[in-house]
């Protein structure tokens, strides 16, 4: 690894960062660029290496989210339980589950919310009037903990998107406050991944470590930009990173 794959692997740690900080789906940058630098690791290190950057960025999101917005903890103490034993079952089904077979639904789901968001354009980006009932909780509760967790562990790309238009269906919330809900989610769900992968030898610490000083950089510059610019910023790159993310998980699948 030379002088430009360390700068490189910076450079894309800082930028997933900041993704994750603002929608999530920063592992679709940083990943290929770990594969690219280190093109004899196994996919599970990847995986797991990236765990480590993903969970020092998303949480330090979550804590830049948490002084400036109203996070309803009856709700995210719930989910955020569910949703680390929820990403560890996902990691250890990660080896035994093709992706491949899934990969086309998934790219069918974020064309749909791409689309849904893009013809609805105050969906997000004003108070929705409506009652947020005791039903709706549970359902968001076990959605983004349990399921969403899940996935994240065993596949990952999307995992933002998913919670942000969950939360802001089901809860009535904007996607700013949607945002910094779903980052409390998905550092947990990151948290109980990494334990797995830990556990199964598929972390680099040092290497994760280093990456996870770029990512920390760029979930804070993220986070600072989505409080100051507001839902109105948080929908529009929504909207750019599922375009990316589409884009990405065509090619590789019919590459």
């Amino acid at each position: 690894m030379d002088f430009f794959d360390v700068i490189g692997l910076l450079t894309a740690a800082v930028a997933a960062g900041w993704v994750d900080a603002v929608v999530g789906g920063g592992g679709v940058l940083l990943i290929p660029v770990l594969l690219l630098s280190f093109p004899h690791l196994p996919p599970a290190t990847a995986l797991g290496t990236n765990k480590i950057a993903a969970i020092t960025g998303t949480a330090t999101a979550a804590a830049m989210y948490a002084r400036r917005t109203v996070l309803d903890r009856k709700i995210l103490v719930p989910a955020a339980a569910c949703a680390v034993p929820a990403g560890a079952l996902g990691a250890l089904s990660a080896a035994t589950v093709p992706t491949a077979y899934f990969r086309p639904v998934i790219m069918v789901l974020l064309i749909s919310v791409a689309l849904f968001v893009a013809l609805r354009p105050n969906f997000g980006t004003q108070p929705l009037a409506r009652e947020v009932t005791r039903r709706r909780r549970v359902i968001a509760v076990l959605l983004g903990g349990c399921v969403v967790g899940f996935y994240d562990g065993l596949f990952g790309p999307g995992v933002g998107t998913f919670l942000i238009i969950s939360f802001t269906t089901l809860l009535a919330t904007q996607f700013l406050e949607s945002a910094a809900m779903s980052k409390v989610i998905n550092a947990s769900s990151n948290l109980g991944a990494l334990v797995v992968f830990a556990v199964q030898g598929n972390v680099l610490w040092t290497l994760g470590l280093g990456m996870a000083v770029g990512n920390v950089t760029g979930a804070m510059i993220g986070s600072r930009m989505a409080l100051k610019k507001g839902s109105g910023f948080v929908r529009t790159v929504l909207v750019l990173v599922v375009i990316g993310m589409v884009t990405k998980m065509a090619f590789d699948q019919f590459a």
